[in-house]
């Protein structure tokens, strides 16, 4: 097996970073900055820690069994299973926000992109395109969170050992400030360094300013060419940004600084009540996004849907188990 090498510090303030940190970062490698704080994160292990590792599918298709598992391991996320679950996984976290890969969101993929997710994820080809949702949906559902969020202790913790040898450095080399002095000087003449604490206010303002910027981007991104009654709903609602970064801020507070569904459902009442304009489908998940989006910016911790048990709406449950007891079927009939 070949022994993969890591830069350990960078790595321990990857897994320690939040969104608009992680963005910066991005940023200045010229990497990509969009997407949830999970998809930059492994954007920038993959680049900046992998770069050297061909992490294509083709790629992944290679790696021997242990190694794909500490690559796993590097991505901080789970590493158990086969050889074809761990490759099934690694493809899925850096190819897709787990939080939008969802088995409810696969009704609104086409044939053409279920079958090449099929043939990724080493399934059968054949059958119509509630078979092949269905044998995603399968994956999905085995691999549950195992991909597309690190560990929730590297993410508070980071990599200990590496925290320990930072402050046994700090214990070596206290931090020190040398300063000469003319004795032909007056105090008045000396010029002192000025403190960074003075500046402390305008750098949150700026950080909060970007994340609007932000936000007010993110909301009509991929609406370029929509119809003229739908960006003029998301100009509307992008002329209000402030107000749903307020909105954002009031339910964190509201629930403990925790963020999920619930929440993000609230904050669509709490728009639609106001008069936003959110009667498409599409804008109103839009805002649910940007909104998780600002949550995070915020410091909330993201529920996972396994922590989150809802009450659903018992039509909707029955018509996800008939798909799916119907795509089952099918499949056995293909197969047989």
């Amino acid at each position: 097996m070949r022994i993969l090498q890591t830069d350990r510090v960078l790595l321990d303030a990857l897994y320690r970073a939040r969104l608009m940190e992680l963005r910066q970062r991005a940023e200045d490698v010229n990497l990509a900055k969009s997407g949830s704080v999970e998809v930059i994160r492994a954007r920038l292990i993959q680049h900046q820690i992998l770069g050297e590792d061909d992490l294509s599918w083709e790629g992944i298709q290679s790696m021997p069994h242990k190694e794909i598992g500490e690559v796993l391991r590097i991505f901080g996320i789970k590493t158990s299973g086969s050889h074809k679950e761990r490759r099934q996984r690694l493809w899925l976290h850096l190819n897709f926000d787990s939080r939008r890969m969802t088995i409810e969101r696969l009704a609104e993929i086409g044939r053409e992109r279920l079958h090449e997710m099929c043939q990724r994820l080493e399934l059968p080809l054949t059958g119509n395109r509630t078979v092949l949702m269905g044998r995603v949906a399968g994956v999905l559902t085995s691999q549950g969170q195992g991909w597309g969020r690190i560990k929730r202790s590297l993410r508070r913790n980071g990599l200990p050992d590496v925290v320990e040898e930072q402050f046994m450095e700090r214990d070596n080399h206290p931090n020190s400030v040398e300063i000469r002095l003319d004795l032909d000087q007056t105090f008045d003449e000396i010029e002192l360094e000025p403190d960074d604490t003075v500046e402390s206010d305008s750098i949150l303002e700026n950080a909060k300013m970007a994340a609007l910027e932000d936000a007010h981007d993110s909301l009509i991104l991929g609406f370029e060419d929509s119809d003229f009654e739908t960006q003029g709903a998301i100009l509307t609602i992008q002329a209000r940004v402030v107000d749903l970064d307020r909105m954002v801020g009031t339910i964190l507070r509201g629930h403990g600084g925790v963020w999920g569904e619930s929440e993000t459902d609230l904050l669509l009442r709490l728009a639609k009540r106001r008069g936003w304009p959110l009667s498409n489908p599409k804008i109103s998940q839009r805002v649910g996004e940007v909104g998780t989006d600002m949550a995070e910016i915020k410091g909330a911790e993201l529920k996972n849907s396994e922590d989150n048990i809802r009450t659903v709406d018992d039509d909707i449950m029955e018509r996800i188990r008939k798909k799916i007891s119907e795509s089952q079927t099918m499949i056995g009939e293909n197969e047989n």
